[in-house]
């Protein structure tokens, strides 16, 4: 999560979704205002314990929404221009694949094609893994409040990032640049050569609210972004 009180704005950062890239653009915005002494010493407090966050001094960088719902004043959460980047589920599920693979290859242990790999994370027998859990979380849970209500005013797709990126920049009054590609893969083809019928239908039972709210479907590239 990223909050920018010059700004007013709060980013929930999904994994996966591009947001490394938006965090990268406007980071240098989460300063100023009454708040950059204490936000500066918190970060600093944040830094120096193991693990992160131990302190609970700032939100994690992928926090959902309802937690800024839960612990800012109500004043000031309303007052945020919220906003996303939410991606295709079956695209990111490849995404997450190879992401694993180079940065944890242990956890793919025994796994040997992307069908295992989406039977493993979805088998409710497994043991817990934060890798796998942490991947097949539902991007709908970041929206949210209690009553599965929708909490942040503009939901940007991985799909067209740069012109929804430029609608937020638009939004919150900067000069809207050129996104970085951080931690973009080249690695992979296209989603949809991964999938049999029964792999696209097991992703689509575990995000069904996922696609009933955003409106991906299992389309070519083109397309896969409706329901915007």
């Amino acid at each position: 999560m990223l909050i920018s009180y010059s700004r007013n704005f709060l980013f929930v950062h999904i994994a996966k979704t591009g947001g490394t890239s938006v965090r990268a653009a406007l980071r240098k915005y989460r300063w100023g205002g009454w708040y950059s002494v204490p936000l500066g010493l918190a970060s600093v407090a944040s830094q120096m314990t193991r693990p992160r966050h131990k302190l609970g001094l700032k939100f994690p960088r992928h926090a959902k929404a309802i937690a800024a719902l839960e612990m800012l004043p109500t004043e000031v959460f309303e007052g945020f221009f919220k906003f996303t980047v939410v991606r295709n589920p079956w695209d990111l599920q490849v995404s997450s694949y190879h992401h694993i693979q180079r940065e944890k290859p242990e956890v793919l242990a025994g796994i040997l094609t992307f069908e295992d790999f989406l039977r493993r994370k979805f088998d409710p027998e497994r043991p817990y893994d934060f890798m796998l859990d942490i991947s097949a979380e539902r991007q709908h849970e970041y929206l949210v409040n209690l009553r599965g209500e929708l909490i942040v005013d503009f939901i940007g797709r991985y799909e067209r990032l740069q012109a929804d990126f430029n609608r937020i920049c638009e939004h919150i009054g900067v000069t809207a640049p050129a996104l970085p590609h951080l931690r973009r893969a080249d690695d992979r083809e296209d989603y949809r050569r991964y999938y049999t019928d029964e792999l696209a239908e097991l992703v689509a039972r575990h995000y069904q609210r996922d696609l009933d709210l955003l409106g991906y479907r299992f389309d070519p590239p083109e397309t896969a972004s409706a329901g915007a």
